[in-house]
């Protein structure tokens, strides 16, 4: 066997299905050793929804995906795809095929460092020419699942990946273990939730690979505590559950931390700062965060407890703390609900990003899948859109780069063929990532792609408008109407909530892809994206 042949056996083992990439002269012997195997390589329009697939699959799967790309501006093209996984917190494995060992430290063309490229972006960057071919790949997978879970770049010499392989060495990466820190934790938090009148929980992005998601919420609904989330979070508790109380930093952001603000004491469960700082909406408030890993202490943050620990095994020993009383009441909780519902739908606008999702909601059904892009509407998404069942939402938060929604849908649908679903994207993400229709065309994915089309920049137009700024380099203007198809994918505009429901039920009709352009008025999000 050669080289590249022992990788995509390793690879094999992993459990990994698809490879995602971009074709050059040096990728090409890994492709031939891909063709001979039972993983698929797929082509994307660009490395950087290569690396965006691959951050999706590593993340609904919790086997890493796998990305490649070429020597120089093909490895500058999958980082941006890459720093999703590192941010996002996803298991992936990185290769870039570079030229052959005598050309490594000389300046020819296209030739970067990629390991200087990757360092700063990956938990480790590996050469072939330091370990056999299977060591290093089988490496790399253990050092992209160890918590927290990230992308690990591999960098193989075009001469290395046609090389007769060599011994396979016997070394392994021993994980590192969290340590069971339950006793001390339990007593902590019950001298804290004793002295506490308003105690409330948060979850976060760490929380999304716990397994204790039953016992946190029995530990909520016995302190009888409300609960928050972040964007990542949503889902992994119910949100029709009657203690939810919204996701912090997104839209209508002030009336999250007006409610927050009530608490004086925070539980932060799985809460990774990378989403939104503490400073951003603590204050002084006391903080247990209980973590897998310590937060970064700063300016008037006031921690009782920040200490990395086993999370499943400190959520099943708090759930057993005995019920302490608080000044909490449910019609508080549910006044707030009702009052952040209707601050989202404001009124005045004809047919805006919330008559969409709104609609969008009613027909997906609940195991369905929603990814969506970086823009104005993630904050409207994430603030307005219920969802009781974890995995069904797909976003970048931590990274949060265009161009992510469209090859996050192709990927979900990969992993869950007959599971619905769909994506959510702006007018300027759509522009950054169409060519990626060509995809869902070749591989036949039934997956509608819903572009929010107000004919701006939405976000940074919001931002201008806050800034007191004039308006400028945020218009994208509105196309006279869709066209009948891009790269052969059917489109249908949708300029009403009426036509839009008929566009979705159109689109569920169709063997095979589709876009849905919704017509929206973009003022709405000026009332809602920072208020």
């Amino acid at each position: 066997m050669n080289n590249s042949e022992v990788i995509v056996r390793a690879l094999e083992q992993a459990g990994v299905r698809w490879v995602f990439g971009v074709p050059s002269g040096p990728v090409l012997p890994l492709i031939e050793a891909l063709r001979r195997s039972s993983i698929d390589f797929v082509l994307t329009a660009s490395e950087t929804s290569a690396g965006f697939m691959a951050t999706v699959v590593g993340y609904l799967t919790a086997v890493p995906g796998v990305c490649a790309s070429t020597v120089g501006p093909g490895a500058t093209n999958l980082i941006t795809g890459v720093g999703c996984a590192w941010l996002d917190r996803a298991p992936v494995i990185a290769i870039t095929c570079n030229v052959g060992t005598p050309w490594l430290e000389r300046r020819i063309q296209m030739r970067i460092d990629h390991h200087a490229l990757f360092k700063a972006l990956t938990k480790a960057t590996i050469s072939f020419c330091s370990y056999s071919a299977d060591e290093a790949v089988r490496r790399a997978i253990a050092i992209a699942m160890e918590d927290p879970p990230g992308p690990v770049h591999l960098d193989l010499p075009e001469d290395i990946a046609q090389a007769s392989a060599g011994a396979v060495a016997q070394s392994r990466h021993e994980p590192s273990r969290h340590p069971d820190l339950s006793s001390e934790l339990t007593r902590i938090l019950s001298m804290s939730l004793a002295q506490a009148r308003r105690p409330l929980v948060i979850t976060g992005l760490t929380f999304t690979r716990s397994r204790a998601a039953r016992e946190l919420l029995a530990f909520i609904e016995r302190q009888r505590l409300p609960f928050v989330t972040t964007m990542h979070a949503k889902g992994f508790l119910p949100e029709s559950h009657p203690n939810w109380s919204g996701v912090i930093g997104r839209a209508r952001r002030s009336d999250l931390k007006a409610f927050t603000d009530r608490a004086d004491l925070i539980v932060a469960v799985g809460y990774d700062p990378i989403e939104i700082n503490y400073e951003e909406w603590t204050g002084k408030t006391p903080i247990v965060h209980i973590s897998t890993e310590t937060a970064e202490t700063g300016m008037n943050l006031h921690f009782l407890w920040n200490a990395a620990c086993d999370l499943d095994a400190a959520i099943e020993a708090i759930s057993a703390i005995a019920p302490v009383a608080n000044e909490w009441s449910a019609g508080e909780w549910s006044q707030h609900r009702t009052a952040l519902h209707h601050a989202l739908r404001p009124s005045g606008t004809d047919f805006s990003a919330y008559h969409v999702l709104d609609s969008l909601r009613d027909w997906l059904p609940a195991s369905g899948i929603l990814a969506y892009d970086v823009g104005a509407h993630t904050h409207q998404i994430a603030s307005q859109w219920r969802t009781d069942l974890p995995r069904t939402l797909l976003a970048t938060n931590g990274w949060s780069s265009m161009g992510y929604g469209m090859p996050a849908a192709y990927a979900a649908k990969l992993v869950f063929p007959e599971r619905p679903i769909v994506a959510v994207i702006g007018d300027g993400g759509f522009q950054m990532t169409a060519g990626e229709l060509a995809l869902a065309r070749r591989l036949n994915l039934s997956v509608p792609i819903i572009v929010l089309n107000d004919g701006w920049l939405g976000l940074m137009k919001v931002k201008q408008e806050r800034r007191k700024y004039p308006l400028s380099g945020v218009r994208l203007g509105n196309p006279p109407d869709t066209p009948p198809h891009y790269f052969g994918v059917p489109c249908r505009p949708a300029k009403s909530t009426e036509e839009f429901r008929a566009a979705l039920d159109w689109a569920s009709t169709l063997d095979g892809p589709s876009v849905i352009e919704a017509f929206i008025d973009a003022e709405a999000y000026s009332s809602t994206v920072f208020d």
